[in-house]
């Protein structure tokens, strides 16, 4: 139970204050005088303090300086209708809120909730942080390397305020598992999280599904259909792979961002919403932008805190602790036992991985079918020999190659790899096939063109 040091030299008021907050879950402890709450302050350190700013020996300013050794404590002042500027000045020094006399009690209510969310997300985060330290491990993300630490502290910070967010990094490096742990690690953790991606939809129905329609709207549309964004109301949205929504619906997207008010399609009257957006994309924001696939001002928008995943390949021995979680889960659902030998993981920790981390989960899951009990080097299904390439084929860049060169030759060389089967390279890239074959034509030469035709079209495919 949180607990609360409530302090108010009218003792009338204290009792009432001390059983509206005892009704919301806290425990209370009062005080009088600044003396008091000190010497309470030693023998109980709380959640909550609740300072009534005049007190008969000092004045809750004094305390709150008394408390900035104690950052966790949430502070509330209270204050008469005549001192708001004191109530500024307090908040100004620490204090999360104050409350004006006579205080009102719906009001106290949705603070002390608000107080309470904060105190449970508190302690998430210190629980997710002892789970990294022991088993490498925050939330439903798996890693231990100093890159995803540094992950790890980012996402502390961003996820309990409304700020947005852009995920960046290669295909198939877990943004969306990130945006899902931002959510649950956030106020808004008891609402929705509603993930939509905008490169695997027809731009028509993508427009219907992000803003709604009313009916008669356009031919289909029997009846009125809320948009994603009111779905989402008062939770999270997550749009994947932005760069792929058309220009004029990222038109659309910012004057929601910027007004929090969505129109729906054939509709005249705006509908208010509380979203958080968290925005992703595997390609460079700038160069997108540069390339005319972003608008400038809508990555102005999304871009407020940028968070870049690192490929899995630079991540050391998180392919071991990745391989040894999926493997665990595939166990636990399957009922079985088996293992991976230390020859199996030697072969996974060699692989370059372009498909990330979903290219290593479905490695796992192959060899998991494939082997009875334990799991060899020769059930891992990775770097096949193809036409006299060496196995486990590598591709180098150079130091500043940029993201869009890279993931260019990334795309072409898969395709490759896998014989023109452009679904069974869309799948390790960890990308819808209709994303594929947008990059594709995006390269535009006669081989990729080639490439880019319907598998049907191609013989042997």
């Amino acid at each position: 139970m949180p607990h609360a040091l409530l302090i108010d030299d009218d003792p009338g008021s204290l009792r009432a204050l001390a059983e509206w907050v005892e009704q919301e879950g806290f425990q209370v402890q009062t005080a009088e005088t600044l003396e008091q709450a000190r010497a309470a302050l030693l023998s109980h350190e709380p959640d909550l303090a609740i300072i009534d700013l005049y007190l008969p020996d000092g004045t809750g300013l004094e305390l709150l300086d008394d408390l900035k050794e104690s950052p966790h404590i949430q502070v509330l002042v209270v204050t008469g209708q005549g001192s708001i500027n004191s109530a500024v000045e307090a908040m100004r020094g620490g204090a999360v809120d104050y409350l004006t006399k006579p205080i009102e009690p719906p009001r106290l209510r949705r603070i002390l909730m608000g107080v309470q969310k904060s105190l449970e997300l508190r302690r998430e985060i210190d629980a997710l942080r002892g789970e990294l330290r022991s088993l490498g491990r925050f939330g439903e993300i798996l890693g231990g390397s100093q890159s995803m630490q540094t992950i790890y502290d980012q996402i502390e910070r961003v996820a309990p305020t409304d700020t947005t967010v852009l995920i960046t990094g290669e295909t198939g490096t877990g943004k969306e598992v990130a945006a899902r742990t931002i959510h649950r690690l956030s106020l808004r953790a008891s609402k929705a999280f509603l993930p939509i991606n905008c490169g695997a939809m027809p731009p028509n129905l993508i427009e219907s599904e992000i803003f709604g329609h009313e009916r008669g709207s356009f031919t289909g549309a029997e009846g009125r259909r809320q948009g994603i964004f009111e779905r989402a109301d008062g939770g999270t949205l997550f749009l994947d792979e932005i760069t792929e929504m058309p220009l004029e619906l990222q038109v659309k997207l910012l004057r929601v961002l910027e007004t929090g008010e969505v129109t729906r399609i054939g509709g005249s009257a705006s509908q208010k919403v509380d979203v958080r957006v968290i925005s992703a994309t595997n390609r460079a924001p700038n160069e997108a932008v540069a390339s005319g696939k972003l608008r400038e001002d809508l990555l102005y928008r999304l871009n407020v805190f940028p968070l870049e995943l690192p490929p899995l390949r630079n991540r050391g021995e998180d392919v071991r602790l990745l391989a040894q979680g999926f493997l665990d889960e595939l166990n636990r659902r399957s009922g079985t036992s088996k293992r991976m030998t230390d020859p199996a993981y030697d072969r996974l920790r060699h692989h370059l991985w372009p498909g990330n981390v979903r290219e290593l989960k479905n490695v796992v899951e192959r060899a998991f079918i494939m082997a009875l009990e334990e799991i060899g080097p020769d059930d891992v299904p990775i770097g096949p020999r193809r036409h006299g390439a060496p196995e486990g084929e590598n591709l180098t860049f150079e130091v500043g190659t940029s993201l869009e060169q890279s993931e260019k030759a990334l795309i072409i060389a898969t395709l490759k790899h896998h014989e023109g089967n452009k679904r069974e390279a869309a799948k390790v890239l960890g990308v819808s096939l209709k994303t594929l074959y947008n990059r594709l034509k995006d390269y535009g030469n006669e081989e990729e063109e080639e490439a880019a035709r319907p598998d049907s079209a191609r013989a042997g495919s």
